[in-house]
């Protein structure tokens, strides 16, 4: 392994361990000749598949937009990265694993919008409000009237008895 520092390649690994989700080897490597230190994952190298976008374009799945896209309706939320690239490591599982080799952009988009639902409401609706492209007030309503009709009732919201 070349140093990214030096144009040493005399370079010694110090540390391993599984990351994403156990589908990569991190590295910790030292380099002999300026003494820096970096890291380097080992993955295999999954057949990505295709995402079909609702206009018919095909681009390969894409894990770091996928983190982005969710990343963004999560700022400010209770809602750590850890666990979103967690759930994005999953997702990528998830989508190699599918038969064949193209999966819709839809069937991405709906389980994040599931995953969200369980995470976060307000990271939910921001996504939806992007993903399901609402054309009016209205369709937003109906949205947010069906996720607080799915919402469990805590014990703090019920009605006590008198």
């Amino acid at each position: 392994m070349d140093c990214p520092f030096c144009p040493s390649e005399d370079t010694r690994v110090v540390d391993s361990r599984l990351a994403r989700a156990g589908r990569a080897i991190r590295r910790r490597r030292s380099c002999e000749t300026c003494g820096e230190r970096f890291t380097t994952y080992e993955v295999v190298e999954d057949v990505v598949p295709d995402v079909i976008k609702e206009n018919g374009r095909t681009e390969p799945f894409n894990r770091e937009k996928v983190l982005r896209s969710v990343r963004l309706p999560c700022q400010k939320r209770p809602v750590g990265i850890e666990n979103l690239t967690a759930f994005v490591d999953r997702l990528e599982g998830q989508v190699a694993a599918m038969p064949g080799r193209t999966v819709k952009s839809r069937v991405i988009g709906d389980l994040i919008l599931d995953y969200l639902r369980d995470q976060d409401a307000v990271a939910y609706v921001r996504y939806a409000s992007v993903y399901r492209s609402f054309s009016s007030v209205d369709e937003f309503m109906d949205e947010l009237k069906k996720l607080q009709d799915q919402k469990p009732t805590s014990p703090s919201n019920k009605p006590s008895d008198p």
